[in-house]
């Protein structure tokens, strides 16, 4: 498990990353989301032990990296954003060389490097210069060089930056191998890579920690869309009356139709509830469905400050 407690980081008087808290159970693919100058890469930084916090703690399966940083990063593997890479080296080579390291032992380290170099698909460009090899082969050179000691948590940064519509296609394919092992943080601009792989997003916005929440909760309706053709003050009050309606809003009311928004907890229950009503008063039903937010929306609303901050 990882767990982040208060994590704070000041440059000066620009507070980086101020107070941030959560934990990170084993097994879990989770996204770090945030525009640039979020908080994103310090954080990250941070959980890796390069970078030390102004406050707060860190613990990485137990360890507090702060005091036991070199045991501690023996459990993780890191793909940095544009990670360095020499280009006159062999992949094998290179890889061999990130094993030192990482101080695997002389014996482990063909199998160790042969397994690395399987799980990325490198096996045609293992004595390849890396100097010569596509963007997308030196992103998975940079994912073999985490997994060589096959940690426990990776945490990869921007793992698909750059990379053609069929590399990010594999990339998806070996983040989700990697995951049946590892514990997963991965960090992008590129939404449909979280919703793709992960199960869990954090968004950060202005250093703090805006949303945690998992996947599957975000798709999750909390209003029902109703059309009527109705009186819309008639409409929201015989509706807004109804026993698990917690908030109505009026969308739209040109004197023939109305649109509402009815707050539930439970949208889909509500549904048959708003039907028998309307048949009840001869309003003509034009439209009944669960609202639905996406990730894209929902990062907009949390980035803007559009929504209250919630944690799920």
């Amino acid at each position: 498990m990882i767990e982040v407690r208060e994590l704070s980081r000041c440059y000066g008087d620009l507070k980086a990353v101020q107070a941030v808290s959560f934990n990170i159970a084993r097994g879990e693919i989770v996204g770090l989301l945030g525009h640039n100058g979020a908080g994103k890469t310090t954080i990250m930084k941070m959980l890796t032990g390069y970078l030390e916090p102004s406050s707060g703690e860190i613990r990485i399966d137990g360890l507090d990296i702060a005091e036991r940083r070199r045991e501690a990063q023996r459990r993780i593997g890191y793909l940095p954003e544009n990670c360095p890479l020499y280009p006159e080296m062999q992949v094998v080579d290179y890889l061999n060389y990130q094993a030192t390291l990482h101080g695997l032992a002389p014996a482990r380290r063909a199998a160790a490097i042969r397994r690395a170099i399987e799980r990325t698909d490198l096996r045609p460009k293992a004595t390849a210069l890396i100097g010569t090899l596509s963007r997308g082969y030196r992103q998975r050179v940079g994912v073999a060089q985490a997994i060589l000691h096959e940690p426990a948590f990776l945490i990869l940064d921007e793992p698909t930056n750059g990379l053609d519509p069929g590399q990010i296609q594999q990339m998806r394919a070996l983040v989700r191998e990697l995951a049946k092992e590892a514990t997963l943080i991965i960090s992008t601009h590129v939404l449909q890579e979280v919703e793709a792989v992960c199960t869990r997003v954090l968004i950060m916005r202005g250093g703090e920690l805006a949303l945690d929440s998992a996947l599957n909760a975000i798709g999750r309706p909390r209003r029902l869309l109703v059309t009527l053709a109705a009186d819309t003050e008639a409409a929201r009050s015989v509706l807004g009356a109804l026993p698990t309606v917690t908030h109505i809003e009026v969308l739209a009311g040109d004197g023939n139709l109305c649109d509402l928004a009815l707050s539930a907890e439970d949208p889909h229950a509500l549904a048959p509830v708003v039907a028998s009503t309307a048949a009840e008063h001869a309003w003509s039903l034009h439209r009944l469905s669960p609202e639905r937010r996406d990730l894209e929306d929902l990062f907009g609303a949390v980035t803007l400050e559009t929504m209250e901050t919630h944690h799920a």
